[in-house]
């Protein structure tokens, strides 16, 4: 089988020759490629070094290299639009040579695959849209308009689109509630969760991309407010992006350093090995799609405190297995203590969390993509 990705994601080289770009992208392509003979992949490319939390794929790609799309600024806007014929056309031209189309959502590289393909009825389909389905969400228009697409079955004909989260509102025929996964059946254990005591350190941890719609800085907030209080408090962060100076300076300016330390990207395994010794997993986002970072916390018995973002309320069990918040420090602060005063109930979640997450593997992750290809 032929099979042709569409992507927003930068793909890079390592030293040795190998197509490389970020981790869980990657890691979830690999097991789609298990399925196919040919893969192409259109997609921006960048010169620079891969990061720490970049990975090469484990089977030979031909890469077709565009720009990349950006309309954020006006320069950026006129540069785009240029280019974003000529990238349409090799969208096209890519289906029509393809038999499985792949389109990673939502993107503007997903935005011209979900236009292109409209032309092509025939072809064998799929798309992963990875944000939030919820229509009533705060959406760009880019956003809005390829879940629009998406979501019509005259426009999406022979396509299967994946989702996360259960949606009354979408087409039943195209539309298939779906996961993701991180580990595998060999990881699965028991959790034993860590010992909750006022008078020990509590170890709170954010995950992500250091960018605005994340809240990064109220995660240091919180931290700062419950040492406030006589807690002993340690915040870990992993990630990186355009706020990671305006964060350092925060810490150094408040005299932070000794409770809050920030990683930037780090491999799976060194974020897992803090996720087995972490209590809490602060989690403020304004939209995701299914975060992983949730999912993977909640396998090694680190408990959300989240806001109730598309489909993490399902996720936690509506406050069953985690705590659903709103996205302010006090609220958090009361949660947190809350578990203190009830180490029985933080206990009893933790053990909810793990034993939820710990269902959707790798193993199975695999076995539900295979169903859609074949």
């Amino acid at each position: 089988m032929k099979f042709l990705v569409v992507t927003h994601v930068t793909h890079k080289k390592t030293a040795d020759g190998y197509y490389a770009a970020y981790g869980p992208y990657v890691k979830e392509m690999n097991l789609w490629f298990k399925n196919v003979d040919d893969i192409t992949i259109i997609a921006p490319f960048s010169d620079s070094t891969p990061d720490k939390i970049d990975l090469p794929y484990n089977r030979h790609i031909k890469l077709i290299q565009v720009p990349e799309i950006n309309l954020t600024t006006i320069p950026t806007l006129a540069k785009s639009f240029l280019h974003m014929p000529a990238t349409f056309l090799k969208i096209a031209s890519g289906i029509a040579h393809t038999d499985h189309l792949h389109l990673r959502c939502p993107g503007n590289m997903g935005l011209l695959g979900c236009v292109a393909q409209i032309m092509f009825p025939g072809k064998r389909k799929t798309a992963k849209y990875a944000g939030n389905w919820d229509k009533n969400s705060g959406q760009p228009f880019t956003y809005r308009l390829q879940r629009r697409l998406l979501n019509s079955e005259l426009l999406t004909k022979n396509m299967q689109v994946m989702v996360y989260g259960n949606w009354p509102d979408s087409s039943p025929r195209n539309i298939k509630p779906f996961f993701t996964a991180s580990y595998t059946n060999a990881q699965r254990n028991t959790i034993t969760p860590r010992l909750l005591n006022t008078g020990d350190e509590i170890r709170l941890m954010y995950t992500g991309a250091l960018i605005a719609s994340k809240r990064p800085l109220l995660s240091i907030e919180i931290a700062q407010q419950l040492l406030a209080t006589g807690l002993k408090v340690r915040l870990d962060m992993f990630g990186n992006g355009p706020l990671m100076s305006e964060l350092q300076d925060f810490v150094r300016e408040n005299k932070l350093d000794n409770n809050v330390v920030l990683h930037g990207n780090q491999p799976g395994e060194t974020v897992k090995n803090y996720y087995s010794n972490a209590h809490f997993l602060i989690f403020l986002s304004r939209t995701e799609g299914w975060p992983k970072v949730v999912a993977e916390a909640m396998w090694w018995g680190c408990l959300p405190v989240t806001t109730a973002v598309s489909c993490v309320p399902e996720m936690v069990g509506q406050g069953t297995r985690g705590s659903i918040i709103t996205a302010d420090k006090e609220t958090a602060c009361e949660r947190i203590r809350y578990y203190l005063d009830h180490p029985n109930e933080y206990e009893k979640q933790v053990a909810a969390a793990s034993g939820w997450s710990q269902q959707f593997t790798l193993e199975k992750f695999e076995e539900a993509i295979s169903q859609l290809l074949n």
